[in-house]
């Protein structure tokens, strides 16, 4: 904010109360300043909602058009019941990556705080969305709305037909292997509602051409056998599979047409979300480096008052406050917090360099900070984003160093302190925290006996000796429900091998 209080005059407005005509004024301007800064953005769809309407779409993981889920009641009591005691405030955005971008403003707002959601949602986030390589690759922002509504009538249609109990036991077991339901190295086709009904449609009648009742009357052959009378051992897949939703949704040998639609359906939403868990912190900085930005533009020239102003930085700074680690509100480094202080430092080494910052980036101290800060947002994710442009001045501002934590050693060790070989050092430690691999389980499907037992064989690549948590016992029986023969999961590292398996042989009934 500059120290000179601009004119009233201008001003938009004054005090806290807003009408949709203000709002529809505010939207104008503030999308002005952002397109002279040059942001490409959605259309946007604004829509006031009330608080309970904010809270039940918070508990539908953003989607207040998704099917209906017992999960999404139960994380809308935990919300409301916060919310209510004054735990948490919903004063922040809830933007859905569509096309249009629709944003949720809730109506219980102040007008400075409406316009902060604004400037964050419908011009930050939104621009992430449009611009950022993994959303364009990996999302279908034209398709998600309608694709929604089709998941959403076609479970309902499920719950009538087939019970409300089915339902929600096949969708508890998808929502447990959602983490392993991407695809990672291959772009997924588009979403579209049309050729999902096309598809089923297809998918039915040729079940109905296939099916002839009296193939239950033949006698079950034994494995089959090659010419020279052995059986054939070959594993299938030939390479190990890392999508389980997608070789349940093909091979489960026990899973109904409609139940392997919710599989799909389920797989799609895990895509949807991929991307957002790959770029927290880009995208929370970007959007938060953004209000920050077009808000104090508009101060700058008069639209906004030093009221607005005040609110909007308040709620600014808690936003990106980060917590000591002996703190009772420290839960790691906020996303926020990083995120925009890396946006900022970036237009510093653009606008202001020092020689630590040339020696450190050559390429980019003194550059146009717009396009540089451009050219990360569409090009990097978050692993990589640190990995490029932490500085160390925003290593000694957060007061990072790293603390080597062996095993087989009785102390632990500082391995990387202030210092050039330290910097680096902390950087690379600090972008393998925001690494999948290092996230998520590497759990593939290794081996499926389709011409013997059925059994489902799949492999843990153990990470440094990391053994599975008491939850893989819980998520294998979800994975048999699905499967409905034996699941084996094998646990293999690098260089010893398999050193361990657990079986299910059923959705109950569990041993080591």
């Amino acid at each position: 904010m500059t120290k000179s209080s601009p004119s009233s005059d201008k001003a938009l407005s004054h005090g806290g109360d807003w009408n949709f005509e203000l709002l529809q004024e505010y939207d104008q301007e503030i999308g002005k300043i952002a397109r002279e800064f040059g942001l490409d953005t959605y259309p946007n769809q604004i829509e006031v909602i009330s608080s309970e309407q904010m809270l039940d779409a918070y508990a539908s993981v953003g989607l207040p058009i998704s099917y209906t889920h017992w999960s999404y009641g139960k994380e809308f009591i935990r919300n409301e019941e916060g919310y209510r005691r004054g735990m948490r405030g919903l004063a922040y955005e809830l933007v859905i990556n569509s096309d249009p971008c629709i944003a949720y403003l809730m109506e219980d707002n102040s007008m400075p705080m409406q316009a902060l959601v604004i400037a964050h949602a419908c011009y930050g986030h939104n621009s992430f969305f449009k611009g950022n390589y993994l959303f364009k690759q990996w999302t279908s922002a034209d398709a998600i709305v309608d694709y929604m509504v089709f998941a959403r009538k076609y479970i309902f249609e499920c719950e009538q037909k087939y019970g409300i109990d089915r339902v929600e036991e096949t969708i508890d077991a998808c929502h447990a292997l959602m983490d392993h339901g991407v695809d990672r190295f291959h772009r997924p086709s588009p979403l579209s509602a049309f050729d999902e009904l096309q598809r089923q449609h297809e998918r039915a009648e040729h079940a109905r051409k296939q099916y002839d009742d009296i193939w239950r009357t033949l006698p079950k052959k034994a494995k089959r056998e090659d010419e020279a009378g052995k059986v054939d051992k070959e594993r299938f897949p030939p390479e190990p599979q890392e999508n389980l939703l997608y070789f349940i949704e093909k091979y489960s040998p026990t899973l109904e047409t409609w139940q392997r639609e919710i599989v799909r359906i389920v797989r799609k939403l895990a895509q949807y979300f991929y991307p957002q868990g790959m770029t927290k912190v880009m995208n929370e900085g970007w959007a938060t480096f953004w209000h920050y930005t077009l808000l104090n533009t508009m101060y700058d020239r008069g639209l906004v008052d030093d009221g607005f102003m005040f609110e909007v930085l308040q709620s600014h700074t808690n936003v990106v406050m980060q917590p000591g680690f002996d703190s009772r509100y420290y839960s790691g480094i906020n996303p926020y917090a990083l995120g925009f202080s890396m946006m900022r430092d970036i237009r510093r080494i653009c606008e202001n360099p020092d020689d630590e910052d040339r020696h450190w980036f050559p390429d980019i101290a003194g550059s146009d900070w717009r396009e540089t800060l451009d050219f990360a947002m569409r090009n990097y994710k978050d692993e990589s984003f640190i990995g490029q442009f932490l500085s160390p001045k925003l290593i000694r501002e957060f007061h990072l160093f790293a603390i080597a934590d062996i095993q087989k050693d009785e102390h632990l060790r500082v391995a990387a302190i202030h210092d050039e070989e330290g910097y680096r050092e902390v950087r690379r430690l600090l972008s393998r925290q925001y690494n999948r691999d290092m996230l998520v389980p590497d759990i593939q499907v290794y081996k499926y006996d389709h011409m013997g037992d059925r059994s489902l064989t799949l492999r843990y690549n153990r990470l440094r000796e990391r053994p599975l948590t008491e939850d893989a016992a819980e998520v294998l029986k979800h994975l048999s429900l699905l499967w409905g023969f034996e699941v084996k999961m094998e646990v293999f590292d690098d260089k010893e091998g398999v050193v361990d398996e657990m079986v299910v042989q059923s959705a109950r009934q569990m041993r080591h």
